[in-house]
Parts: structure tokens; C-alpha cells; sequence
């Protein structure tokens, strides 16, 4: 139980970041190049979706709405990381904690949900490819996207609501970021039952996914086994980056969850790095995979640069003159 004098404080600390003097100003300087650079790559991903008709199709419509997610994701903990940087003290309010647990988390769950929707497209464009056009339709991309956002916004709203109200005997965080499993630990009631649940929901939520993506691509193999050379080219074009990107996330999340589960209290290098990942590595992979990887989107984009190129040329003629 909860001792009488204990209360559920209005601020949290968090206690890893150290007093690193001047340093602390190239550590500032990398982490706002990575996080210009997420938005920028995402950004460009975007715009090219968006503004090119060619792009309005599901596969592209997917892309797009990883890089949205992305976006969000990493402005959950960027701009508050920065400012920790260059702050001395690194207090968080009780509203802004909880808050940026719910966008971290909500994050989580849509990337899961995109690139499982994602793999389901790859499936039916590949293995029932005379049915890709009645199945994969606008009503029907629009509501997986609706589906799959208002999910996890409501489940993990509910969750993150239910923590909220938990009583609280500390309020050191031993991390960067604020995290649900941390704020658990801190409850001064028997948190023992919705510890289990959650971790639960957690597996489940990363197990199916992945099932399901193993089974799309076994398929995907399978069919491709039996087709011909060029088929399994343009198959495998379509089908690596989202391979790459799907791999890439599940090992954020595996380094994220090993740290939790084991109860990695000794903070490091490493450790701080791990609980990172999944907020830096993804968004950046995102767009550098399928800009580069998908020559209708790589296409678009130097279109873009070089009409750019074009347009500043001209001005620079037209002020000359």
C-alpha cells in the first residue's frame, strides 16, 4: 500500500542525463541534425505521394502514412530532448509525461498496424493480382487506415488513462523519455496484475503482426517460386524495402522490451542508445529505404529537386537582370 505521506508528485525527473559542459552543444547540434533530417526525409516522402497523381495508389498511400507516423512519432521526443540537452535541470510536468507516453505508444502501435496492412497489400498484388483492384479500393485502404489509427488511440487512451490515476511513491525516471512500464514501477499500489495484462497485450500485439507477415510472404515466396524470372524481380523490388523496413522496427522494439522485461536499471552508453532506437532508426530508415529503394517514388523525387534547381536558377537570372 501507499505510505500516508506519500503523494503522486506533479513532476518527474529524469535522472540519466549528465552534466557533460560544453559538450552538451555538440550533443544538441547532432540530435537537432537528426531530428531536421527525419523531417525532411519524411517530408519529401510526403510532398511526392501527395502531389503526383501517379503516386495515388495503395502501395504509395501506405508509404505516405508511415512517414506521417513517423513524423509523429519522433516529435513526441525530439523537442523535449533537445531542450533537456541545454537545460540543467530535466524536470517534466505530470500532463506532459503521461502525454508523451500516450504518442510513443499510440506511435507504436500505427507503425505495427501500417506495415502489417502493408504486407496484406504485397500479398494480394502478388498472389491474387487480378483481384488487386476490387479488394485493395479506396473505401478500402481509407478504412484500414481509419481502423488501424483508432485502435490503438482509444486502447492505448484507456491504458494510459487507467496508469494516470495509479498513486505514485517516487518520481525518478530512469530514463530519457517518459515510458509506461517505468511509471508502472513507481506505483505505490500492487501494480503485479495490469504488469501481466499489459505485457501481454504487448507480445500479442508484435506476435500477430509478425505472423501474419510471415505467413504474407511464405505465400509471396511460394508464388514466386513458381513464376518466372522478371516476375520475381519486379516481386522482390516491391516487397524488399517493406522486408527491410518490418525488420528494422521489430529489432527496435525487441531491444526496447528486452531492456524492460530484464529490468535494465543500469544506465549506459548502450542502454540509453538501445531505449532510443526505436524513436531515431525507424524514421530515418523509413523514406531512405522506400525513396531509394522504389524508382516511382525516386523518380518523382528528382523530378522535384530538378524542377527546384530550375526555379532557383531562374530566379537568380531574373535578379541579374
Amino acid at each position: 500500500m501507499c505510505s500516508n505521506n506519500s503523494l503522486t508528485p506533479s513532476y518527474f525527473q529524469f535522472t540519466v542525463f549528465a552534466d557533460y559542459g560544453p559538450l552538451r552543444y555538440l550533443f544538441f547540434s547532432l540530435s537537432l541534425l537528426i531530428y531536421v533530417t527525419i523531417i525532411s526525409a519524411n517530408l519529401v516522402i510526403v510532398l511526392s505521394v501527395c502531389l503526383e497523381t501517379s503516386l495515388h495508389q495503395p502501395m504509395y498511400i501506405f508509404i505516405c502514412s508511415l512517414c506521417l507516423n513517423s513524423l509523429y512519432g519522433s516529435t513526441s521526443f525530439f523537442p523535449r530532448f533537445l531542450m533537456d540537452l541545454l537545460s540543467d535541470t530535466h524536470l517534466i510536468s505530470h500532463p506532459l509525461c503521461f502525454i508523451q507516453v500516450y504518442i510513443i505508444n499510440t506511435y507504436l502501435g500505427q507503425e505495427l498496424t501500417l506495415l502489417t496492412v502493408m504486407a496484406y497489400d504485397r500479398f494480394v498484388a502478388i498472389c491474387q493480382p487480378l483481384h488487386y483492384h476490387s479488394k485493395m479500393t479506396f473505401e478500402t485502404v481509407l478504412l484500414l487506415l481509419i481502423l488501424g489509427v483508432l485502435y490503438f488511440v482509444c486502447l492505448v487512451g484507456c491504458f494510459v488513462y487507467y496508469v494516470s490515476s495509479l498513486p505514485l511513491c517516487g518520481n525518478q525516471l530512469r530514463r530519457i523519455v517518459c515510458m509506461i512500464w517505468v511509471l508502472i514501477k513507481l506505483s505505490c499500489v500492487d501494480t503485479t496484475v495490469i504488469s501481466i495484462a499489459s505485457q501481454i497485450f504487448a507480445v500479442t500485439s508484435i506476435f500477430i503482426p509478425l505472423f501474419f507477415v510471415l505467413y504474407s510472404y511464405l505465400r509471396i515466396l511460394l508464388v514466386c517460386r513458381r513464376s518466372s524470372s522478371e516476375f520475381r524481380g519486379k516481386a522482390l523490388q516491391t516487397c524488399l524495402p517493406h522486408i527491410v523496413t518490418f525488420g528494422n522496427f521489430c529489432i527496435s522494439l525487441f531491444c526496447e522490451f528486452s531492456m524492460t522485461l530484464y529490468n535494465v536499471d543500469e544506465v549506459n552508453t548502450f542502454s540509453i542508445v538501445l531505449s532510443l532506437e526505436f524513436l531515431i532508426i525507424p524514421p530515418i530508415m523509413n523514406p531512405l529505404v522506400y525513396g531509394l529503394n522504389l524508382p516511382q517514388i525516386r523518380r518523382v523525387i528528382f523530378g522535384f529537386l530538378k524542377a527546384g534547381k530550375m526555379l532557383v536558377h531562374c530566379l537568380v537570372q531574373w535578379q541579374l537582370y
